[in-house]
């Protein structure tokens, strides 16, 4: 049997065409997990300013803190490097849908909203939100807020938990926690809700003037992001984090940057708790 020039060139481009095609495939197939793997490289998304998250040491300007210890962590658990990526607050969710990053830790507060654009991996802390008030005031429970005014930031949990959790109280909300403290310090409202690692600096630095109420508002549950439909990522981050708490990693890492011997002296209440038992 002969064959014309022709006809083996149709061949040949319809051989390449299907080769082609067959790489494409394996590309828009291959799982982000194995992406990483691949490029020897986890992409991992925080704060660039929020101590003790994530923020420029001082002395070396390079970034610490307890989220860039954890994603050294999981980097480590999948045989990659880290590449830290910083982000704002409000590209923390399209980093990570728009593909740019693999995880996003950077206080990803689990919310109903948010785990619809989102995946979320075990909860791995729980911060406190608490209310300050003047030492000087008299005001030692949630009960004794009754009627009086509470500021918090415009749009956050603390602001919605803390409506539903003392609904005799006014609150008023403000764009930063600065601005909800100034206006505390200004006798404008007689307490803030606030995250608790948030509030001690102005305990701090006030000199006792200021105290937290023992009661919590809430517990705000914190995980990673990654992105949704990339199940295998999803299930080897929680397996790494499963082990880091098993062995006692994780609450190394957190007395580290949050314990005893911190400025902040948050203990860790909640250990990893799977999405599904909020």
């Amino acid at each position: 049997m002969s064959f014309s020039f022709k006809t083996l060139s149709r061949r040949a481009l319809a051989g390449g065409v299907f080769v082609a095609l067959c790489a494409v495939t394996t590309v828009a197939n291959a799982s982000r997990l194995d992406e990483i793997k691949s490029r020897g490289r986890l992409v991992c998304a925080t704060l660039s300013g929020t101590e003790p998250l994530a923020f420029q040491d001082p002395r070396t300007r390079q970034y610490v803190g307890f989220d860039i210890d954890l994603c050294n962590a999981l980097a480590r658990s999948l045989g990659v490097a880290l590449e830290h990526r910083p982000v704002a607050v409000e590209a923390r969710i399209p980093e990570l849908s728009l593909g740019r990053v693999d995880i996003v830790a950077a206080a990803m507060g689990y919310t109903k909203e948010r785990a619809e654009q989102i995946a979320y991996t075990d909860i791995h802390y729980q911060l406190p939100v608490k209310i300050i008030v003047s030492t000087a005031s008299g005001i030692k429970s949630f009960a004794d807020l009754g009627g009086k005014k509470i500021s918090a930031n415009k749009g956050s949990t603390s602001e919605s938990f803390t409506r539903a959790r003392i609904p005799t109280a006014e609150v008023v909300t403000y764009q930063d926690s600065p601005t909800a403290f100034l206006a505390l310090a200004q006798g404008k409202v007689q307490g803030q809700a606030i995250s608790y690692a948030g509030g001690v600096r102005f305990i701090q630095e006030t000199g006792g003037k200021f105290k937290f109420l023992d009661e919590a508002v809430f517990y705000e549950p914190t995980g990673l992001g990654v992105k949704k439909d990339e199940p295998e990522l999803l299930a080897a981050v929680n397996a790494a984090l499963r082990e880091m708490e098993a062995s006692g990693k994780l609450d190394a890492m957190w007395n580290k940057w949050y314990g005893p011997d911190t400025k902040f002296q948050i203990p860790r209440e909640k250990k990893l708790t799977p999405v599904s038992a909020l």
